[in-house]
């Protein structure tokens, strides 16, 4: 009887260190919400590939959606612990009393792109013509080139041209067959166009440092609530890290690139070729944020974008950026 007395404390002691270590990795789960082939889900499968998740200590799971409006949803119905999306939407959240906060994924905004035998050669050239744009009215780099429009050259572009709004995809098609003169566009989708030809009349790189802005400044990030890290100790570190190596890796490695290609769902080696450049191009120095770069970009996009993009919020939240 005392023998297995003592065997069954045993039994007891080691599924409760099982049951222990179970809840452990469960905690240890980061749920992210990502489209099946959006440049996202690019290094969400260099981490798992590379096992980079389990390098730090978590396990990473893909949790599959539609598009952005799916993916805030979830995030705030808890489906999800964490999506990427820009810092803008985290400070009118915050502003709102939500209390998400972001760390850096990418500087990547959009490029104005015209065709290669347009006659248009800077943004002067644009007044009276159609431009189409991706993003909507309220769209980053459409309120950037608008900014230094005014600034420059006196021009409203909202007004002294002609602004088309449609999904990214059917406003490539335009500019191609020369629907539209110019557009304002997504990088990804403005890579495959840049391949075949398009180019840049100003880039927002040149834009922004016109606009007293830091070129650096990343835009878009992981964001998670801060309720979720502070249970989770340690947690956000732990992404960071996974996203740094997983950033190095795609920042040198052509192999990885020819691995993650079908995924890409991209057939021509240019395009293919486009989009690597254009993901590495976006890749941030550091993941620390300039709270007073940021600060500018925030003035700027809120007087451009008005109401409808930062709430009428004239300064960045407080806590919008992650400490960690």
């Amino acid at each position: 009887m005392l023998i297995t007395r003592r065997l069954l404390m045993l039994a007891g002691s080691a599924f409760a260190l099982l049951a222990s270590i179970d809840t452990a990795r469960a905690e240890e789960t980061i749920r992210i919400a990502s489209l099946a082939s959006g440049t996202v889900a690019w290094e969400i499968d260099t981490i798992l590939h590379h096992g980079l998740d389990r390098k730090y200590g978590f396990s990473l799971s893909v949790v599959p959606v539609a598009g952005k409006q799916s993916a805030d949803v979830m995030l705030a119905g808890g489906a999800t612990d964490v999506i990427v999306t820009d810092w803008i939407w985290v400070s009118r959240q915050r502003h709102q009393g939500a209390d998400y906060t972001f760390i850096p994924y990418s500087k990547q905004i959009g490029s104005v792109l015209v065709k290669s035998e347009s006659p248009l050669k800077s943004l002067s050239d644009l007044k009276g013509r159609k431009i189409g744009i991706a993003g909507g009215p309220t769209d980053k780099s459409w309120v950037l080139i608008r900014a230094f429009a005014k600034k420059t050259l006196a021009l409203d572009l909202a007004k002294d041209a002609e602004p088309v709004f449609a999904a990214p995809p059917l406003l490539s098609e335009e500019l191609e067959r020369g629907g539209i003169d110019a557009l304002i566009t997504f990088w990804q989708f403005a890579a495959p166009l840049k391949a075949k030809g398009a180019r840049e009349i100003i880039t927002l790189a040149d834009t922004s440092k016109a606009l007293g802005l830091d070129p650096e400044t990343p835009l878009l990030g992981y964001v998670f609530s801060e309720h979720w890290a502070n249970i989770h100790p340690g947690i956000v570190t732990k992404l960071a890290n996974a996203s740094r190596d997983a950033k190095i890796i795609l920042a040198s490695d052509n192999a990885e690139w020819d691995r993650l290609r079908p995924l890409m769902k991209v057939q021509a080696d240019q395009d293919f070729e486009a989009l690597k450049a254009g993901f590495r191009a976006g890749i941030p120095q550091s993941n620390a944020v300039d709270l007073e770069a940021a600060q500018r970009l925030y003035a700027v996009l809120a007087e451009g974008g008005g109401s409808d993009l930062t709430d009428a919020q004239a300064t960045l939240a407080a806590g919008t950026f992650a400490r960690f």
